[in-house]
């Protein structure tokens, strides 16, 4: 390795070392404000994230995270108006993809570069999920003409996903094969390899198509009267979560009589939980440096499951249950797009250790101190990234019904006996989100405190727009 190398590889060592202190713990972050948000308490939860963000120059989980609280708060435009900040950072995203992919890529792909000093730019589930929680705070108001826009939205940016993550596992194989890097994580012994091998994480097409987006744009486009473009969101879903009677039966009806007068067709969804944390894990790999194999710890992520919200498959509706039916799992997706992303971690993980691991060495018999320099920026830097957007729901539950217009009542189970809701029916075609945290329930953004069911009851109504 030429002097040049050895220099340009100290100073970058250096730059990462000085760097360390802008290093998040992002997680730690995350589950103060997720825990006053399992309380109800989501004014503390917005101010732990202002605190923990105090940088002019916001990232794009500051913008998901806040939309996704604001929301909770009951505050839909300032949800929407973070969102929409989010959405033109994943725009000039897309835009950038678009214009020179195989660029994108090369940056993207950078060994000498830890993935979690990169600017974060969101896990394609997360994309794909920003625009369906944009429609969902739309439809809250009835407002079905809007939604229809970001549903729009949510496809276009499925092919541009769909594009470039077909060249950049092309690439990766290519410079796995060049390099002999092996990038199997099932030869990575000690990892948790069955939870990105569980058939309900194979089964799944890819990461980021989700059958609640595509069944929302099927529900969407028929309100509108546009059955045309109805049906494909539909049968997405179907082929997306086969075996699924809601899905089947969506299609089947699309052509039935609309409902009669006093009467509408009514979409319950119900959203549960957190999206799961990212952790680091060492695991000790022998790697070729300097003519040696040498036994050197890579840190690579796993997934762990948010456990704050204990699953259900029912709701209660005006004295009877109801069955609801899960059409999406952030839990799932996440484990999905590791899976996928892992070969390209394993290889640029492996290529940047021995990279180091030769100036290093070559840097002990010129410099030691510089030596060291490189040995201590690599103690410290080295380990998985682990931000995620952790405030984005898990499960994601539906019931489709058809409902006399007036006041119903809502009884979502919780470990304390169940949070009453009540709900206003009063459109010919309506959306109405619960979503489900710990023991609390967030209704169009009401907080419904758990209570028993002779107390008075939290009430979520929809406006006209």
């Amino acid at each position: 390795m030429s002097s040049r190398a050895l220099t340009a590889l100290t100073l970058i060592a250096a730059i990462q070392l000085a760097g360390c202190s802008a290093f998040r713990s992002y997680d730690n972050e995350l589950k103060e404000t997720n825990q006053n948000l399992v309380s109800g308490n989501v004014d503390g939860a917005l101010v732990i994230l202002e605190k923990n963000n105090t940088s002019a120059d916001k990232d794009l989980l500051y913008y998901f995270e806040k939309g996704e609280l604001l929301r909770a708060k009951g505050d839909l435009a300032g949800s929407q108006t973070a969102w929409r900040a989010a959405d033109l950072v994943v725009y000039k995203w897309e835009e950038s993809v678009k214009l020179d992919t195989d660029k994108y890529l090369a940056q993207f792909g950078s060994f000498l570069v830890n993935d979690k000093v990169r600017r974060y730019e969101g896990y394609d589930y997360e994309k794909v999920m920003l625009t369906t929680q944009m429609a969902l705070n739309l439809l809250a108001k009835n407002d079905f003409e809007g939604a229809r826009t970001e549903i729009k939205k949510t496809h276009e940016r499925e092919a541009v996903i769909a594009d470039l993550r077909d060249k950049e596992y092309l690439k990766s194989e290519q410079e796995a094969e060049s390099k002999g890097v092996k990038t199997e994580f099932t030869e990575l012994k000690g990892y948790p390899v069955a939870s990105l091998d569980a058939p309900e994480v194979v089964g799944l097409k890819n990461s980021y198509q989700s059958a609640f987006s595509h069944y929302l744009s099927g529900f969407v486009y028929e309100a509108l009267g546009e059955k045309g473009l109805a049906a494909p969101g539909y049968r997405k879903a179907a082929e997306l979560r086969p075996n699924t009677p809601l899905l089947k039966e969506a299609l089947l009806k699309l052509d039935d009589a609309q409902s009669k007068d006093g009467y509408s067709e009514v979409l319950i969804v119900v959203q549960s939980g957190f999206a799961p944390a990212r952790d680091s894990v060492r695991i000790p790999l022998p790697l070729p440096i300097s003519g040696n194999l040498v036994i050197t710890p890579l840190s690579f992520p796993v997934i762990k499951p948010d456990t704050s919200t204990a699953a259900f498959s029912q709701i209660g509706l005006d004295g009877q249950q109801i069955n609801l039916t899960k059409l999406n799992s952030t839990t799932d997706m996440s484990r999905r797009a590791l899976r996928d992303d892992m070969p390209g971690i394993i290889l640029r993980t492996t290529v940047r250790a021995i990279t180091r691991g030769v100036a290093q060495k070559q840097l002990n018999d010129v410099n030691p101190l510089a030596g060291l320099a490189v040995g201590i920026a690599s103690a410290i830097t080295e380990g998985a990234d682990t931000r995620t957007w952790r405030t984005l729901p898990d499960n994601t539950l539906v019931a489709r019904l058809r409902l006399p217009q007036g006041v119903h009542q809502v009884i979502l189970p919780s470990s304390t006996g169940g949070t009453h809701v009540q709900v206003k029916v009063d459109q010919r075609y309506q959306v109405i989100a619960l979503r489900a945290i710990g023991n609390q329930v967030f209704a169009d953004g009401l907080a419904a405190n758990v209570m028993p069911s002779s107390l008075p009851q939290a009430v979520a109504t929809t406006k006209q727009p």
